[in-house]
């Protein structure tokens, strides 16, 4: 009689475990709590030709999301999948966020950067003088798959205008790409990506008085408001002048020689009113 209890009880306990069932709903509930990984699209050139990029970002130590070869017939390459992180910003920083690998897409242009015969005159930029004339332009063609590929991921992620930067702007010490010629107004004005300054908020602060009226550390801390990652002393040291440079490449290609003059300070103070 015991033996039969014990066996009804056992066959019971284990009716109800396999009774229980598993699943997973992603549907029912979701937390507002959340948001994208993606948060910066980050540019580079690859200082390199096709061939030699589509190796270099495949086979190496170095990868990026997407690459833009320079034939026009080309489709744009996507190497690692948006939701994965790829090694393209190294060691980088922007508006608070270090390690830009972690939350970027990155997008490589097929560009030699600056031609051999131009090649001796580098070391100049590593005083934050840059040359525009020594670097190589982007074809027509590359512009049209940036902008493209740009207004595509902005509208999938939300991304923050000023967030579209260029490798020089996460890394201005040590960094130069993409370069002086990118067109960063262009992109702007034609597919409406990126960041760039209202002129009318410019000639309101293309003030001498009021530029004059700035301290060194005010000058920096404009810099920072905006995303750039400098020291607040009371000195342009190298890496200031750098990190100014950066800017300079980025919203003033015409001129880039690391001086926080006033066309520099309107262009910020500018782009600080419009993007908060």
């Amino acid at each position: 009689m015991l033996k039969k209890i014990i066996f009804s009880v056992f066959v019971l306990v284990l009716s109800s475990c396999t009774s229980l069932r598993y699943n997973v709903n992603s549907s029912k509930y979701k937390s507002v709590s959340q948001n994208d990984r993606v948060r910066f699209i980050i540019l580079h050139y690859t200082a390199l030709n096709d061939e030699r990029s589509i190796t270099a970002l495949t086979k190496n130590n170095v990868s990026s999301h997407y690459l833009v070869t320079q034939k026009r017939n080309d489709d744009v390459y996507s190497l690692v999948p948006d939701t994965r992180r790829s090694w393209h910003a190294g060691v980088s920083s922007f508006d608070g966020y270090k390690n830009l690998n972690d939350n970027s897409i990155g997008i490589e242009i097929a560009n030699l950067g600056y031609s051999n015969a131009n090649r001796s005159k580098i070391n100049d930029l590593k005083n934050g003088i840059v040359d525009r004339n020594i670097f190589l332009p982007y074809n027509d063609a590359q512009i049209f798959k940036i902008g493209m590929l740009l207004k595509e991921l902005t509208a999938k992620y939300k991304i923050n205008p000023k967030y579209i930067l260029g490798h020089s702007d996460v890394a201005p010490t040590r960094k130069m790409d993409p370069g002086p010629k990118f067109p960063w107004k262009y992109l702007h004005d034609k597919y409406g990506v990126g960041a760039w300054y209202n002129i009318k908020d410019f000639n309101h602060y293309y003030s001498q008085t009021l530029f004059e009226s700035y301290s060194i550390i005010d000058l920096k801390k404009e810099l920072r408001k905006y995303g750039y990652d400098v020291s607040l002393t009371e000195t342009w040291d190298l890496e200031s002048i750098k990190t100014i440079s950066a800017f300079q490449m980025h919203f003033r290609s015409h001129k880039i020689d690391g001086v926080f003059d006033l066309e520099t300070f309107a262009i910020l103070k500018a782009l600080n009113k419009k993007y908060k």
